[in-house]
């Protein structure tokens, strides 16, 4: 992340491909006792993981959004905005832990399923209309909040992104894995 050269776009697309392809085939080889399993170097279950995965290319549609606001004030904005957020870090991580802990309840395999193709096809067609320009703009990031946040980030870094935080915890489940 950070490179400032243009975005490969296809590089982006397969990369989105090859993680719905392993999330369906995990969903769709889970059991509830897979689902309930304990991950490796977390507090949550197999399921409340895989809704942390989603959720790391859910936020990426909101994070677009703020670049497209910071970047147009002066970097000094983003910047301050950071270190407030940075600030914040704990009460962001119970929040962060607490909210898959919940949400896989309500949405369930098969809604995550759906999401996650909704998701990424969406972020899909709007990286596809995306100018070179836009791709160059960036903001600073909380860098506390998620080891693959870098302190500026631009609309090209932050595609890469989900599917980054994504592998990152891919490694993290335990299907069959019995404890």
């Amino acid at each position: 992340m950070g490179d400032r050269s243009a975005c490969d776009r296809q590089a982006v697309f397969d990369e989105y491909a090859r993680a719905r392809r392993i999330f369906h085939a995990l969903l769709d080889d889970a059991t509830p006792a897979d689902l309930a399993l304990p991950t490796r170097g977390t507090r949550w279950t197999n399921g409340q993981l895989l809704w942390h995965m989603l959720f790391g290319y859910l936020v990426t549609r909101v994070l677009l959004g703020l670049v497209r606001v910071f970047s147009r004030v002066p970097q000094s904005v983003s910047k301050g905005f950071a270190e407030v957020l940075n600030a914040g870090t704990r009460p962001f991580d119970a929040i962060n832990y607490l909210g898959p802990c919940g949400a896989v309840k309500v949405l369930g395999p098969r809604r995550m399923g759906i999401a996650f193709d909704w998701i990424t096809g969406s972020l899909e067609r709007r990286l596809a209309k995306e100018s070179e320009h836009d791709l160059a703009r960036g903001m600073h990031y909380p860098v506390r909040w998620d080891p693959f946040f870098q302190d500026f980030m631009t609309l090209a870094d932050l595609y890469r992104y989900p599917t980054r935080h994504f592998d990152f915890h891919h490694r993290q489940l335990t299907f069959g894995e019995r404890r």
